[in-house]
């Protein structure tokens, strides 16, 4: 029977046109879609089938030319048309498909699809391929039913097969998502989505080395930013963006033989699409879920799953890649402007910094610092922004490993306060106003002085002991002090910025200073640090002079126990303030013996300045209390007693023209400190001494004391030049009485006196005479009842100046014989050198034997003497087995 075509009655569609082909093969009747031609076709005469045809001429090339074509088209028509001659494999894709797509897939054909699959591997890829042709037929048809069966086809042949051929499958598999992710329907775009995440999850058994995933990560990002009308529809394309972002990352990110999605074009376009998302977490919040939606809602909240991808992308971050992942993290805060309210920044780096390695934190800080740097000519909101956000992060990245970072962070933010500084002094970033130039404003890098100075306190706070100190030497060698080695800027603007630049580090060192726990003082306050610390304390500038003592203060509390001497006060009973002491340790002894000094002569110059208001005097107090608790032996007593007796003389005398507030509350400031050591020495006449005087001042004379004169409104005494006996604290009586408890009543008795030294030479200073008192007096000036002094030495101006000259001639020539010995070690002949000290050591040889012949006397001879050659009498040594003792030593 000849194959014809007839007009179709009705296609899958429904639609009524085309045509039906119905071959006749053999006694086979076989129907299927196609579409050949127009007019009606059949076989030539003499040709009644395809078969007939096939079988009488022995090759294609005898046949006429008609009859070729002819057998051709009939070939490709029944191959096309007829079901039971196409392929295998296409027969079962298209029984998986339901009449009606409503019915969804069809599970028993679809398990035959994968057995086939599975027992012939090979076909894989050309079932991949045919579904894809059908979906992308289907998408253009609009036939959405049947692109959802073919999805889910595809996300089951991608389960169960893991071949080698699987990579042909994928790239179909990837194509179909492809068009299906180009769609601008949303349900489309999700649909697509699920099927790549389903692929993202599958460990592939064969490597693929030509597999790309740009499209991917841009249509995805794309997805991320979804500005539809509809709120709900937005939420759930951004969450499949999330979602596939996600996906993308899984699937290359430990593969080396895919494409490097650390590349910074990637990350460029990956990580502001999280942001962009976490930073719309209030307006997900803000429509108000009813309570039974709350769960569901919570769970579509794209702001979460961004956040749980990026955690996802920087834990897998190894280490050359931090940069490339933060980079663009810093670009996206920059371009929304998001460094001001720094809300969000400080959330996004807190997620940062929890989500990496440990070992990766400084990484993470040196970008900061460097973005710091960057931004130097920034608004100062900005910066300030940064160093917060900066705070934060290297607060947790402590608990890590910091790693080199740590004095290269100080370094920066030092740097940036002394720019700060610059810029509030001049006005504008370049150092000079001029048209276009940015005016700066003084309460806006205040603001930032402070943030930089609170990033300084926080970081170190959580240094383990040695790095602290390290940072603490770090910050006091940047400090502007006027000395030989650190000149200061002259004129009016340099005064300001060396005074600026002074409070600012110590205010950082106070910071860094606050909780410091040290075991041994030697380690907390060495002596190169300890001598530019005070050296600042002689300093005309009250706040300076303030932070110094509070400085110390830091250092020296080591049991907490500085909140409870915040207020100056004479109570008759110190056990109220559950003191925490402990004895002092050797190493704190040797600590003391060694600075001691120099700590007391700070006090009391500190105790003479005009200038000082009544937190000078607390802290002051603070710190003679602290020492006395945490530092104090008995030879640390006697000399803080030594210490404030003259701290009352001051007072007493007068000689600095003080203020009558100063001089009042000196006086309370002494008696303050006699009754808080008398109770610590716990010695009943030296108690009984403070307390009667303490008595007698509350009855005549309460303006010398802490309750009237450190409050809101002092009540002082307009003359306080006759002040008699009775209202003071003798030297004499406290060496008695403390002298009868085994106190050094000798060493009591001797004034206070400090000593002139280099650093009140070069202090800043009105006058030295301002500075120190010279005065050379052989009594003590804390008795005030000797009348009868010695005068002291007559002070000129010639005598300070020949003093200062002197000194400074000393140190050229001790400057000049050491530069010569280092000279003639570095040049001379090693016999010269050698011959030297062989001839220094026989020297010190020869001195040592005439110091032993002189100090060391052989022992009497019992036989009497043996007179020398020149008449004198010689003892000569006789051994003890030699001797002749009497008869009554014999037994």
């Amino acid at each position: 029977m000849p194959l014809s075509l007839t007009p179709k009655q009705k296609t899958r569609s429904g639609k009524g046109k085309g045509l039906e082909c119905v071959p006749v093969v053999g006694d086979a009747q076989c129907r299927g879609p196609g579409t050949l031609g127009e007019g009606p076709f059949c076989f030539p005469p003499g040709f009644g089938s395809l078969r007939a045809a096939l079988a009488w001429s022995p090759g294609p090339l005898s046949l006429p030319g008609r009859l070729r074509s002819w057998v051709f088209l009939a070939i490709t028509g029944v191959c096309g048309c007829c079901g039971a001659l196409r392929p295998r494999y296409k027969r079962l894709v298209d029984n998986i498909f339901p009449e009606d797509p409503e019915d969804g897939l069809v599970k028993t054909n679809m398990e035959k699809l994968t057995f086939y699959a599975l027992s012939a591997p090979e076909k894989l890829d050309r079932i991949g391929a045919y579904l894809s042709e059908r979906l992308i037929r289907d998408v253009g048809r609009h036939r959405y039913g049947y692109v959802c069966i073919a999805m889910e086809a595809l996300d089951q042949l991608l389960m169960a097969c893991h071949c080698q051929s699987i990579n042909l499958f994928v790239e179909s598999f990837l194509k179909m998502v492809a068009k299906l992710l180009e769609s601008e329907k949303p349900n489309l775009q999700i649909l697509g989505t699920n099927s790549f995440v389903k692929f993202a999850n599958i460990e592939e058994d064969t490597p693929s080395y030509h597999r790309s995933y740009d499209f991917f990560v841009s249509r995805f990002s794309e997805m991320c930013h979804s500005s539809h009308d509809d709120m709900e529809i937005k939420t759930k394309i951004r969450m499949s963006g999330i979602k596939g972002l996600q996906g993308v990352v899984r699937k290359t990110v430990n593969d080396e033989l895919q494409a490097n999605i650390w590349d910074p074009q990637h990350m460029d376009k990956i990580v502001p699409s999280l942001l962009f998302n976490l930073q719309h977490v209030e307006e997900a919040e803000s429509r108000s879920p009813s309570p039974l939606q709350a769960p569901e809602k919570e769970k579509e909240n794209p702001a979460e799953l961004a956040e749980r991808c990026l955690r996802e992308l920087l834990g897998r971050a190894a280490f050359g890649n931090i940069k490339n992942a933060i980079k663009p993290v810093l670009i996206h805060l920059d371009n929304h402007s998001l460094w001001e309210p720094k809300v969000f920044a400080i959330r996004c780096f807190k997620i940062i910094m929890y989500s990496i390695q440990p070992q990766h934190s400084h990484l993470v800080i040196q970008q900061l610092l460097s973005h710091l740097d960057a931004n130097s000519r920034s608004a100062a909101t900005v910066r300030a922004g940064i160093v917060e956000v900066l705070s934060e992060a290297a607060v947790i990245a402590a608990t890590g490993s910091v790693g080199p970072t740590v004095l290269e962070m100080f370094n920066t933010l030092l740097r940036q306060l002394r720019l700060s500084i610059d810029y509030a002094l001049t006005g504008s970033y370049d150092g000079a106003i001029s048209l276009g130039t940015k005016i700066i404003k003084e309460h806006e890098e205040r603001m930032f002085q402070e943030a930089v100075i609170k990033t300084i306190g926080s970081f170190a706070s959580t240094l383990p002991t040695y790095q602290r100190s390290e940072v603490i030497l770090f910050i006091m060698s940047k400090v502007p002090l006027p000395s030989l080695h650190h000149p200061m800027e002259t004129g009016k603007t340099g005064e300001n910025r060396n005074r600026l630049t002074q409070i600012m580090l110590l205010k950082s060192l106070l910071q860094v200073s606050t909780g410091f726990q040290c075991n041994n003082m030697m380690s907390a306050l060495p002596s190169n640090f300890l001598d530019r610390l005070l050296s600042t304390a002689l300093m005309e500038d009250a706040e300076i002079r303030l932070f110094v003592l509070e400085i110390l203060i830091s250092f020296i509390d080591r049991h907490g126990n500085r909140h409870k001497f915040s207020t100056i006060s004479t109570l008759s009973d110190i056990s109220v303030l559950k003191l925490k002491v402990d004895k002092c340790s050797r190493q704190d002894t040797v600590f003391m013996k060694k600075h001691s000094q120099q700590l007391y002569r700070h006090i009391y110059l500190s105790c003479k300045e005009e200038t000082n208001i009544q937190k000078h005097y607390e802290a002051l107090y603070g710190l003679l209390a602290l020492i006395s608790i945490e530092l104090a032996n008995e030879e640390v007593v006697v000399d803080l007693i030594r210490l404030v007796l003259a701290v009352q003389d001051v007072a007493q005398v007068n000689e600095e023209n003080l203020p009558v507030y100063n001089r009042c509350a000196l006086y309370a400031l002494g008696a303050a400190y006699l009754n808080l050591i008398s109770q610590l020495t716990t010695v009943p006449a030296f108690c009984q001494h403070i307390h009667e005087v303490i008595e007698t001042r509350k009855k005549e004379a309460p303006y010398m004391l802490p309750e009237d004169v450190f409050v809101e409104r002092p009540r002082l005494s307009q003359n306080l030049d006759g002040v008699v006996i009775e209202l003071l604290f003798r030297q004499s009586k406290i060496s008695e009485v403390l002298g009868g408890s085994g106190y050094n009543s000798d060493r009591l008795c001797l004034p206070y006196i400090p000593q002139l030294t280099d650093e009140d030479r070069l202090s800043k200073r009105k006058s030295i005479g301002e500075t120190i008192s010279l005065q050379v007096e052989v009594e003590s000036r804390n008795s005030p009842e000797k009348e009868e002094r010695v005068p002291a030495e007559e002070i000129t101006y010639e005598t300070l100046k020949k003093a200062i000259v002197d000194s400074v001639a000393v140190e050229e020539q001790e400057r000049e014989r050491r530069r010569q010995v280092v000279e003639k070690f570095q040049k001379a002949p090693f016999e010269e050198i050698a011959a030297h000290c062989g001839a220094r050591a026989s020297l010190l040889q020869s001195k040592l034997n005439q110091i032993f012949e002189i100090t060391i006397r052989p022992p009497p001879s019992p036989s009497g003497t043996i007179t020398a050659a020149y008449g004198q009498p010689q003892n000569h040594s006789i051994p003890v087995y030699e001797m002749k003792f009497p008869d009554l030593c014999v037994y």
